[in-house]
């Protein structure tokens, strides 16, 4: 896929109904709202995304790391394990999100991909500024090949994941992981990841304030709570399609979505993975926007179906 000039806008029927009901609350934009006020509106969000799946068991734990502790949750699906693990690293900029706005996520993929999902409470910004989610998100991964087992987890299956800000966690976690000599990874599932912070390329400037997309000062917004200095921006281990060379990384699921800013990155970096030899597919969906995955739409749920098939067809041994 290629960037594009957009023609005549076809957003899905469902999804143009959602921005409709959006539009009559009238809500100011993000980075006009004092910090913990935008959480909370994030979390309260969560009532709108429908009812969440039962799984077999669900367990909050605190896991230890090089720093101290981190928060974790854990679904297991039914059946006998061992069972593969997805390491999965929540969305929200950075700044917003939690293990409870993405719970409904974390228990579909548990028992589509009849995996462990591991959803991690990672350090958000601007109370902890980068590198710390990085660095946790790869602490977790390593703490969970080496205690798999305790989990019900099987240590030689284990993959990354994550939406938005999270699918870029993933993305680094997987370069970090491939630099460190491990773990190994069995794949990755970027969900409209979050992968340049130039922030220049055609569907984040011409799609910011649009389509339920945030603002270009919303972006702003974002990247100066999480980053301390302009430079950090050209790091690839904040802007992941920056990175010199991505040969070697675990086989990939990108998914993005038509009228998403983030766009055009995610396609990009599934063409550079393609390049560098590395086994890739990018879904994108017609008519969708940003965060599709985590609502109740049609395309939604087939998205999610598609994430789910590919973890299982990646944990196969």
């Amino acid at each position: 896929m290629t960037e594009e000039t957009e023609g005549q806008i076809s957003l899905h029927p469902q999804v143009e109904a959602y921005l409709e009901r959006l539009a009559q609350f009238n809500f100011g934009e993000l980075h006009t709202f004092p910090l913990e006020l935008a959480r909370e509106g994030v979390r309260r969000g969560v009532a709108l995304l429908g009812e969440p799946e039962a799984v077999a068991a669900v367990e909050d734990r605190v896991i230890p790391v090089a720093d101290g502790e981190l928060g974790v949750r854990i679904y297991t699906p039914a059946g006998d394990g061992p069972f593969p693990v997805l390491l999965f690293f929540h969305g929200g900029g950075f700044v917003l999100g939690d293990l409870d706005t993405h719970d409904g996520l974390c228990r579909s993929l548990a028992n589509g991909a009849e995996s462990i999902v591991v959803s991690v409470d990672y350090p958000r910004a601007p109370e902890h500024k980068y590198p710390a989610a990085p660095d946790a998100c790869y602490a977790a991964t390593r703490w969970v090949a080496e205690h798999a087992a305790e989990i019900g987890g099987d240590p030689t299956r284990i993959a990354v994941g994550g939406d938005s800000a999270g699918g870029n966690l993933a993305a680094v976690v997987a370069l970090m992981a491939r630099e460190h000599g491990g773990p190994a990874l069995a794949f990755q599932l970027l969900i409209y990841p979050d992968l340049d912070f130039r922030r220049s390329n055609y569907s984040i400037r011409e799609y910011a304030g649009k389509y339920g997309n945030i603002s270009r000062a919303t972006q702003y917004w974002f990247m100066d709570h999480y980053l301390t200095t302009e430079a950090e921006k050209l790091d690839p281990r904040v802007s992941p399609l920056l990175a010199p060379d991505l040969a070697g990384l675990p086989p990939a699921l990108v998914i993005t979505a038509e009228y998403d800013a983030l766009r055009d990155e995610g396609e990009q970096y599934g063409r550079r993975l393609e390049e560098a030899g590395v086994p890739v597919t990018v879904s994108r969906y017609p008519g969708m926007i940003h965060e599709f995955v985590r609502h109740p739409f049609d395309d939604s749920a087939k998205a999610r179906s598609e994430a789910a098939t590919a973890l299982r067809k990646a944990f196969v041994r």
